[in-house]
């Protein structure tokens, strides 16, 4: 599987996506300069459709409750307004039906899949998270092998509970001053399939994380793309793309249907094709102003004393970083990135979109404005001014190898996830089989998953984590005083 972005394939790489797919070579275009089709008022199809159906003079007998805004509650009214709630409709017969579309939401997904180079796309309301569940499990049944690195999202492992596949996992390679793991490569891909065939197994599929733009033009089957993340449909809408035939798209409906809910957001599915509709006009162009941006601020930040700032010789073996993520390490003033998070959110205003151990991940978009640059790059001239004077960097605990490197899986996450459990001390669960997925957040990479035999390296890097500020979710016991292992 791999990840898809979404800008222009003149560009290195743009925005991360999960998808899902076999290796093959394609000489194809990800995106295509295609004329935006526009109903007559000028707006995209289900834009299009979505204002009409609101617009009408009708007198409302179905959901939502709130009945087009009549009854939306005042306190949420007066942040947001009414239309939001006028438009929020049903699947009314005019607005078509995303399990089985034949109007203006086929017209959508058909515009999308023409501008992505698709064979065929779906609109998700359901995020990444539910486009990556349905490509595993519509290309790996019950007991076949998935090969996926280790440090894939939490929704991955999911798919594997709801499919019942069998991992087979690569560790990536690991940066020990940045604590961040990178993505995998063709040889560790190809390594992993032979070891399976060693042992007269074959795998079903492969699972990639990658920013690059051309997951399509590459071979892979099926792209699942965060639109809301580097496009601007709204949070939780995104697409799955297909490519070729390999993988049975009824299948794929079928899941969907499965995963998705069947009151589907109409503002959402819109978004979506709102964003095509804005991309398609200048695809080649879009990024070039974020682009540029976010390098005059690496530029800068690499100036300063005590930063780092994350480029390709941190990762030798990729050929290139996201233009539009900025990495930044504060580990030479002696602050983690939890710790840096807080100062430059309390003191100056800044939101990231990533806090790590020991780095911070600033996102650039379409909307990303000059001003905020600089109020980025002001806040982290003065923690750098003020902490590198009064704290000596503190002495690193160098660690060779990724958290998650040593791992032994002794049950498939699906038959963990269902076991029987019982909860020990933290003392007592190394060597037990974790009953529980349990991972930093952000970036949502398990640090365990069920099925596995639980290290004290595991458990040490946890603590850390904790003790910089970081949030541990999926533990049953917050404090990590405990951890519910199976019953094996």
């Amino acid at each position: 599987m791999q990840e898809r972005s979404l800008a222009p394939p003149s560009v290195t790489s743009v925005g991360q996506d999960e998808s899902i797919g076999r290796i093959a070579i394609r000489n194809d275009h990800v995106l295509r300069n295609n004329s935006p089709v526009l109903q007559q008022n000028g707006l995209p199809p289900l834009v299009s459709a979505l204002k009409a159906s609101a617009e009408q003079n009708v007198a409302s007998f179905h959901f939502p409750g709130h009945n087009r805004g009549r009854a939306a509650p005042a306190s949420l009214t007066r942040l947001i307004g009414t239309r939001p709630f006028v438009h929020d409709l049903p699947e009314l017969p005019e607005l078509d039906n995303l399990f089985c579309p034949q109007g203006p939401i086929l017209e959508a997904q058909t515009e999308a899949a023409k501008l992505f180079g698709s064979s065929q796309t779906w609109f998700l309301v359901g995020g990444t998270t539910c486009g990556i569940q349905a490509a595993i499990m519509a290309t790996c049944s019950p007991g076949e092998f998935l090969i996926l690195p280790r440090n894939s999202h939490i929704s991955a492992i999911s798919a594997l509970v709801l499919s019942g596949a069998v991992p087979k996992y690569i560790v990536p390679d690991y940066e020990n001053d940045w604590d961040i793991a990178g993505g995998v490569t063709p040889l560790q891909v190809l390594k992993a399939i032979q070891e399976l065939e060693m042992e007269g197994k074959k795998a079903a599929a492969v699972f990639i994380t990658s920013p690059t733009y051309h997951a399509l033009q590459q071979g892979a089957d099926l792209t699942v793309q965060s639109t809301h993340k580097v496009l601007c449909s709204l949070t939780q809408s995104s697409m799955l793309h297909m490519s070729g035939n390999i993988v049975d798209k009824e299948k794929i409906s079928r899941c969907l249907q499965t995963l998705q809910s069947t009151s589907p957001s109409y503002l959402l599915l819109a978004s979506l094709d709102a964003a095509r509709a804005q991309l398609s006009e200048s695809p080649d162009v879009v990024f070039n102003q974020a682009m540029a941006l976010a390098y005059e601020a690496k530029c800068t930040l690499k100036r300063i004393p005590g930063i780092s700032v994350l480029e390709n010789s941190s990762f030798p073996t990729f050929p290139a970083i996201d233009p539009l993520r900025l990495t930044v390490g504060f580990w030479k003033v002696g602050l983690s990135g939890y710790e840096a998070d807080e100062i430059l959110y309390g003191d100056y205003g800044v939101v990231c979109e990533l806090v790590g151990n020991k780095s911070i991940t600033y996102a650039f978009n379409l909307g990303t404005c000059r001003d905020h640059v600089q109020r980025l790059l002001s806040g982290i001239k003065h923690l750098a001014a003020t902490y590198v004077t009064i704290q000596q960097p503190e002495e690193r605990v160098l660690t060779v190898h990724a958290p998650f490197d040593d791992k032994i899986t002794s049950l498939i996450p699906r038959d963990a996830f269902f076991a029987s459990k019982r909860k020990v001390t933290i003392e007592e669960s190394i060597g037990e089989i974790s009953g529980e997925l349990i991972c930093p957040y952000p970036p949502g990479i398990p640090v365990l998953i069920p099925g596995e035999v639980i290290t004290k390296k595991a458990v040490d890097y946890l603590f850390h984590v904790r003790s910089k500020g970081g949030d541990i979710t999926g533990a049953s016991d917050p404090l990590l005083s405990s951890i519910v292992v199976c019953n094996v």
